[in-house]
């Protein structure tokens, strides 16, 4: 899951940072509206944290020039304005929740699982063939048998398996599950896809993840594949 955080304090915005990065999400840190759009114009975001007191556009202008642009990533407003009034403006200005510093992290980390599991997000289960991944529970299986995968793994996993049947490149892999920009001399995806291939892939099972040669990788079913 790759989170955009908008935050111009950088003490807070280091602290959520890492503290998300030893999550397991991936996170770009922008500390206005201005630098946060630009990042939207080029990434693809799961979720966006936003302050709302920044220099320049303030973040109830941001989130209403992101509706009005039709985008529909989720959004969840950190910020230490807490009157009624600020609440209801910002979720009519198009949040989809609402958190108040000071806040306690581990809050912060389970009003962004509530943000997963709603419908129009993310989806209770995803599947391929007889492969279950569940978010909420953090439990994968396949043919009913439970898959023990590392946090790396997983959430190469999960975002495998939001994008099936879609050609993904190793930069776009690289971007959105390790939260780094992609160097042509590591071989990290790779190795991972390797680690995740003898987990998932089973004997008289179909064929699930595929190397696309040259380009990237792709989660889809297939009686067989060939190896590179």
């Amino acid at each position: 899951m790759r989170i955009l955080l908008v935050e111009d304090e950088k003490k807070i915005s280091s602290f959520i940072a890492k503290g998300l990065r030893e999550e397991q999400y991936a996170v770009d840190v922008a500390d206005n509206a201005e630098s946060a759009l630009t990042n939207i114009a080029v990434y693809e975001y799961d979720l966006i944290i936003s302050d709302i007191m920044m220099p320049g556009m303030n973040g109830f202008e941001f989130i209403k020039k992101l509706r009005n642009s039709q985008n529909t990533t989720p959004v969840l407003i950190l910020t230490a304005k807490d009157t009624v009034d600020d609440k209801i403006f910002g979720l009519d200005s198009g949040a989809d929740d609402y958190l108040t510093k000071p806040f306690a992290f581990a809050e912060l980390l389970a009003h962004i699982r509530a943000l997963q599991r709603r419908p129009h997000n993310l989806l209770e289960k995803l599947e391929i063939n007889d492969l279950v991944l569940e978010p909420a529970t953090h439990t994968v299986t396949r043919g009913g048998k439970k898959i023990e995968l590392t946090p790396k793994e997983f959430s190469l996993l999960e975002f495998m398996l939001r994008n099936k049947g879609r050609v993904l490149t190793r930069t776009t892999i690289i971007e959105h599950v390790w939260d780094m920009y992609f160097d042509s001399d590591t071989n990290l995806v790779d190795v991972f896809m390797s680690y995740l291939r003898k987990k998932i892939e089973q004997r008289g099972k179909k064929r699930l993840l595929h190397s696309v040669r040259g380009v990237g990788y792709i989660l889809e079913e297939r009686e067989a594949y060939d190896e590179d």
